[in-house]
């Protein structure tokens, strides 16, 4: 018989064909007739994957295969699985591709997924192809489109109370936006300062909007879709604007490394910072890497302050306000100085006439400044202006002159700030560069004042240092940052002296509200979500624009989707003037762009025939036609990825998104107390490189769907799993230019392995690192397939290493697992047959399914590997071997080699596998817990708990026996000879461990 490496040749693609051909990994859904209701569901899901023309390399399918061996496990155990794959194929690099050289970016992304399709076949995953689709396919981004409706129709209630259908109470809610308008009639909800409404409650002396056009403002505003103009990071040479997400720590974009500035225009802004409280509590329900859990609570930012209002006359002698937010109001006695962001929209009725010169040169240099957002550099020099305007400290009662500088932004927070240089290093260096005021308030800890305190006065004591930091200081190192006990603050009806920050704190806000000045508020770093980006390749906003009033209106949900124009044209206008108005490509389509319709009962609009008259009966109703025009910008990509994961349920359902029986089933799970638990997907297993943003947004949209009843589940993801990357060595020249990994050959020099050209005979640099295009070290996994057989390179990347680690590829290291896969084969197909069942062989076999099975639950998949190579080897010491062990192995084995498997099971069990069609239709091996039973254990032997032996148990051995065993094994012996046992310890359970004899004399 021909060896495996050879049969494999044959046998693997047979069986590719024969999966195909007999539809073997379509799993049936609820109403299915084939549907097995009776059975457990497990959800395991892969990252979306992006389908580059690249296609796959080697480290790649990491991921990928992992998932697909637990799948295959988890069919073998009896549930029903779900397991698919399709791809997120809106975004920048098809649409930059279609831009350099005409081609649509449907054909370069059709052809990319045919490719990438043709890989996870070769490598044998075992999706469901009934389940797959594309992000752009217009059945799908149909439903993308729908849950931008449900955002849009839809308004937060922070405060109702409910109980969610997993039974727990929620505070919060989304609801629909019709009922909103009550609440703002009955004056129930009322208008912040910002004039968003909000319950009553929660804003004390909120305005009520009285005004129709006032109350439509207010919903407006108040949907979870709603469009701002809002500060963006506007990147000119891509013709669009990013996510602060999108943007580098230095400014840059991360597709092209372009500059991108802050400039406000109109957007689509999606309300995330509504749900950011259950975004951070509801993580603890969840299983997922501690790290992706501190990162996102660390993106969200919660934190509590008081939002204050500082009283400023503008120059036309009006009385206003410019309000804070801050973390520290125990520091307002501090503030100095006040800062607002260049944009910020009262810095033209602040700024004095002798001051409006330096203020226009200044906006127009901050404008250009690149460092954005959050990402603001801070070592960066400090740069303003004054605007000839004062405020008023509201508590110190002091005037304190107003600023505009560019480390504010207006994004974050109210886009001004109270500076408390004593508190705050940027106001710290900012106050001494422009010699401004710095009041302590806050008392520094001896240690710091000793590290900070200027050579002068290094040599006083504490109580010394302490007076001189109050007199000033300005002379100290730097802004005492800490918290502390409070000094300087005080008035004539509050002091804060001798506080500790907290009650501080919450005496402050208890002030300002008292005073109607300021009131306490949480805020997060987290800022609601840029959803508009102008480009042509991307889900059309299925919205419509009144030409006439402005009124911005959903499309009539029978109207999806809203389809993308064919164009020829898909280049946006990109230069280098962060100036420059968007001019997005689907602003040039015309005929898309101008939709004549009908408004229904609901607020939708129906499109209709432009030649449809001056009026349209739809249903009975005759209706008026009106003029709108489409959105010309486009969603991001994170759209189609928010969700895809619940298409999957129902993949080509028309008339749902899923339907409620599909999403019930494949939701809900329950943990061992019989409780669901929170996450509808059971694994998530993907790249670290996803922590915040793909899985905050996809959180987003499920609590958003759960609070409106389309799913069942508060969050979509209950265990997540970061596999690690396949690291491999890259090389280049001598001019650093990297160099084919195929035209390298390594060549003895000096008796070491050193890496040449093979065309040019040049020695060539090693640079060790990530796998990737750049690096011209990436192997298409077809390559080494063909080398060794498709299972051996799935089971040798299962065996590199614990699955979430890093781990450097080793072309010399897989020859190992092709050996173990031949041995199993001869195992199977060649080695003598007995019917005598040798007991610690059998053993062996039960202790190795249990511990295979609890590895791949566990993702443990080298060790898993390693266990099954132990069998195999124990397994080929015999001179005959069991048929029950050999159909064990190769059950086992197939999870990491389905070829192998199905050519094992079905010539090992021809008849049961005509009947089940599939290795992953049997039954994973029964565990014998009394067979893997050890019949003794070697127990070491301690003599003053140092060991001096070790001796044999059985199993059932009792104490007396074991005591006298340790005392008589010869090296123990000669250690307790002629000395008085005191005392002798014997740790028996669960199984013997250890004897410890206690001796003296």
């Amino acid at each position: 018989m021909a060896n495996y490496q050879e049969s494999a040749a044959a046998f693997e693609k047979r069986w590719q064909q024969y999966w195909r051909e007999n539809d073997i990994y379509r799993t049936p859904n609820p109403g299915d007739a084939d549907f097995d209701p009776s059975k457990k569901k497990s959800v395991i899901l892969d990252m979306f994957p992006y389908p580059s023309g690249v296609g796959l390399h080697i480290g790649h399918p990491l991921g990928y295969i992992a998932t697909d061996v637990k799948a295959r496990y988890k069919r073998m155990s009896g549930f029903n699985v779900l397991h698919s794959m399709g791809f997120d194929a809106f975004g920048l690099p098809a649409e930059q591709f279609a831009i350099q050289t005409g081609q649509h970016p449907r054909i370069t992304t059709e052809a990319n997924i045919e490719n990438m399709l043709r890989q996870f076949e070769v490598i044998g995953l075992g999706h469901d192809p009934h389940r797959r689709f594309a992000s752009t396919d217009p059945e799908y981004y149909k439903w993308t489109q729908w849950i931008f409706l449900q955002l849009f129709n839809s308004f937060y209630d922070p405060l109702m109370e409910w109980t969610g259908p997993d039974g727990n109470i929620v505070i919060g809610r989304a609801r629909p936006i019709a009922e909103l308008r009550p609440l703002l009639d009955a004056g129930e909800w009322l208008l912040d300062e910002d004039g968003v409404a909000q319950p009553a409650s929660m804003v004390g002396d909120g305005v009520k909007a009285e005004s129709a056009a006032a109350i439509g403002r207010a919903i407006d505003r108040a949907r979870l879709a709603y469009v701002d103009e809002v500060p963006v990071n506007w990147c000119p040479m891509l013709g669009t604007v990013l996510s602060n997400e999108e943007v580098t720590n230095e400014g840059k974009s991360e597709r092209g490394d372009y500059p991108v500035y802050k400039r406000p225009l109109k957007q689509w802004m999606l309300r995330i910072t509504d749900y950011a409280d259950r975004l951070v509590s509801d993580l603890a329900g969840l299983n997922w890497p501690n790290g992706v859990v501190e990162m996102q609570k660390s993106w969200i930012g919660r934190s509590v302050g008081a939002r204050v209002n500082f009283p400023v006359e503008t120059v036309s002698g009006v009385d206003s306000k410019i309000a804070v937010y801050t973390t520290r109001p125990d520091t307002i006695f501090g503030a100095t100085y006040m800062v607002l962001a260049p944009e910020h929209p009262l810095v033209d009725a602040l700024v004095a006439d002798d001051a409006k010169a330096a203020v226009s040169a200044y906006r127009k240099q901050a404008a250009e400044v690149k460092a954005v957002s959050a990402k603001d550099d801070a070592e960066r020099e400090k740069t303003g202006v004054f605007i000839g305007a004062y405020a008023t400290n509201p508590v110190a009662g002091d005037k304190i002159p107003v600023w505009i500088a560019d480390y504010v932004l207006m994004g974050y927070g109210t886009g001004a700030i109270m500076a408390v240089p004593s508190g705050d290093q940027r106001d710290f260096e900012f106050a001494r560069k422009f010699n401004l005021p710095i009041k302590a308030t806050t008392r520094p800890t001896d240690h710091w004042l000793a590290e900070n305190a200027p050579a002068d006065i290094a040599d006083l004591s504490g109580d010394a240092k302490l007076a001189k930091y109050i007199a000033a200081p300005e002379t100290f190192a730097g802004a005492y940052t800490d918290t502390g006990e409070n000094i300087n603050s005080t008035n004539d009806s509050i002091s804060l002296n001798g506080l500790a920050t907290a009650d501080a704190k919450a005496r402050m806000i208890e002030w300002l509200e008292h005073h109607g000045i300021g009131r306490g508020r949480t805020q997060y770093k987290l800022r609601d979500w840029l959803f508009s980006r102008q480009r042509y390749w991307g889900e059309p906003f299925p919205v419509l624009f009144d030409i006439e009033t402005g009124q911005v209106h959903g499309v009539a949900e029978t109207a999806l989707p809203v389809l993308l124009p064919e164009m020829t044209d898909f280049k946006p206008q990109s230069n280098e003037d962060p100036n420059s108005e968007p001019e997005p490509p689907l602003a040039r389509a015309r005929e898309w762009m101008e939709v004549a319709g009908i408004v229904l009962d609901d607020g939708s609009v129906l499109p209709v025939d432009a030649a449809a008259g001056e009026n349209y009966v739809h249903n009975g109703v005759e209706y008026p036609v009106r003029a709108f025009k489409r959105d010309a910008n486009s969603m991001p990509n994170w759209a189609g990825s928010c969700w895809y994961f619940l298409r999957y349920f129902d993949a080509h359902n028309n008339d749902a998104f899923v339907a409620p029986e599909a999403a019930d089933y494949w939701s809900k799970t329950l943990d061992d107390n019989g409780k669901p638990l929170a996450g509808a997907v059971d694994l998530y297993v993907g790249g670290a490189e996803h922590a915040v943003l793909h899985l905050l947004y996809s959180r987003f949209w499920h609590k958003v769907l759960f609070d409106l009843g389309h799913v069942q589940t508060p969050e979509p993801f209950q265990q997540l799993f970061n596999q690690g990357m396949i690291t491999a060595d890259a090389y280049t020249d001598a001019r650093g230019v990297y160099v084919d990994i195929h035209d390298v050959e390594m060549r003895d020099v000096d008796g070491k392995k050193r890496p040449f050209n093979a065309k040019t005979d040049e020695a060539l640099i090693t640079v060790p690192g990530k796998m990737g295009k750049r690096y011209k070290n990436g192997i298409p996994p077809e390559e080494i397939c063909d080398q060794y057989t498709i299972d051996t390179f799935r089971a040798y990347e299962m065996y590199m290493g614990p699955l979430d680690s890093s781990k450097p590829w080793q072309s010399d290291a897989i020859v190992g697992m092709l050996r173990f896969l031949g041995n199993v084969w001869k195992l199977a197909t060649q080695a003598d047959r007995t019917d005598v069942l040798d007991a610690k062989i059998d053993s062996l076999v039960h202790k190795t399914i249990e511990k295979v099975g609890k590895d791949i639950d566990n993702l443990r998949l080298n060790t898993a590997l390693a266990a099954l190579i132990e069998l195999t080897n124990a397994l080929g010491k015999q001179g005959a071997v069991h048929a029950d062990h050999i159909r064990a192995l190769a059950l086992m084995v197939a999870p990491f080699a389905p070829h192998l498997g199905e050519e094992l099971a079905s010539t090992l069990a021809p008849d049961e596998f005509a009947a089940k069609k599939s290795v992953i239709k049997f039954d994973w091996p029964v565990f014998d817990a009394e067979k893997a039973k050890d019949d003794e254990f070697e127990v070491p032997v301690q003599v003053n708990g140092k060991k001096r032996g070790a001796i044999m148990v059985a199993a059932d051995a009792d104490q007396a026996t074991v005591e006298a065993l340790a005392k008589a094994e010869e090296n123990v012996a000669r250690h307790i000879e002629g000395k008085e046992i005191v005392k002798l310890i014997y740790i028996a359970k669960p199984t013997p461990k250890l004897v410890n004899i206690v001796v003296k004399g």
